[in-house]
């Protein structure tokens, strides 16, 4: 089944290029575009989209409030952010907002369609340089006292199973790498989210950068 997608960014161009690249492909199919936020909230509400491409800097409703507000209609869409800004602020922002993904539209195309494949299973895409500024930014805010010490809760199976989780393992892979029943893998991830007040995959993943439990190579 194609990944359904909704491209939102008020340069028409932009949008040009993009359907060119995704129509290029046979797993992706474009189901609308956009020029405002305000199309973007719409639009996510009334598709129901896999993943929407959002530009960060819109007039009047910018992408960051966009991905709240659609966010906040509880919707299952993948938010992966394209844009031009590569500071820390907007990075920050968006994924606070909800998005799955920072990608600078700088990025070679296969690299975007691999972060829009990525974001569309339900896993977070972040390039090597942005990942890295997430971790150095929870240093940071270890050496300042603003992080919680919830890690230091967990089981050393649980700091495992997370780690196993943020780089895309399945519970399946889990069960069979550590020898125990993949009932046993979901216990563990049902206490680890509690533990850390986490709800979702995304979040888990998210959390795991920040620690630096995930390998940030290049590659």
């Amino acid at each position: 089944m194609a990944i359904r997608v909704l491209v939102i960014d008020d340069h028409a161009v932009v949008r040009a290029g993009i359907r060119m690249l995704l129509e290029g492909e046979p797993d992706f199919e474009i189901v609308g575009e956009g020029e405002t936020g305000e199309d973007a909230v719409r639009l996510a509400q009334e598709l129901k989209p896999d993943v929407i491409l959002m530009d960060v800097s819109m007039p009047r409703l910018d992408g960051i409030e966009a991905t709240r507000r659609i966010k906040a209609q509880s919707s299952t869409s993948a938010i992966l952010a394209l844009t031009i800004h590569e500071g820390q602020d907007y990075f920050f922002q968006m994924l606070q907002a909800g998005a799955s993904g920072y990608v600078p539209k700088r990025t070679a195309p296969d690299e975007l369609l691999r972060a829009v494949r990525v974001v569309a299973e339900g896993n977070v895409f972040l390039e090597p340089s942005i990942a890295k500024d997430l971790v150095a930014d929870y240093l940071v805010r270890v050496r300042e006292g603003a992080e919680h010490d919830s890690y230091d809760g967990l089981t050393e199976r649980e700091r495992e199973i997370l780690t196993f989780i943020a780089e895309d393992e399945t519970n399946q892979a889990i069960a069979n790498q550590l020898h125990i029943s993949v009932n046993t893998v979901e216990r563990h991830r049902e206490n680890i989210m509690h533990k850390l007040n986490l709800h979702t995959r995304t979040e888990l993943v998210k959390y795991a950068i920040r620690k630096g439990l995930v390998s940030l190579g290049d590659d």
